[in-house]
């Protein structure tokens, strides 16, 4: 795992945190591969090549989904909030300036 970007000891955080930080920090490393990936495929001139590089990035785009389900599992902050954001044809703005005044 990845510990250079933990900001306590690991010894005080309970492996609850531990896990969390495992999906965050995976969830921002296949978002960035995606965005590489649609770079790389903007920026080449070989068909082929362009079709396998915006393949990776769906494939990296996959993987991104299958850690915020995880989290979406396993935090009720992050199951609240996917709830209120995701599969919603709502203005965003909106659903934001509803809640801040609950």
């Amino acid at each position: 795992m990845s510990s250079e970007t933990l900001h306590a000891p690991r010894e005080r955080l309970s492996k609850e945190t531990l896990a969390m930080h495992q999906a965050i920090v995976s969830l921002m490393e296949e978002l960035e591969a995606a965005d590489w990936y649609r770079q790389r495929a903007d920026d080449c001139d070989d068909a082929k090549l362009k079709e396998i590089l915006l393949h990776n990035m769906r494939e990296e785009i996959e993987h991104a989904s299958m850690l915020i389900e995880w989290l979406r599992r396993n935090n009720e902050h992050f199951a609240k909030e996917l709830k209120e954001y995701l599969f919603t044809t709502k203005d965003i703005i909106a659903v934001e300036k509803a809640a801040e005044k609950k």
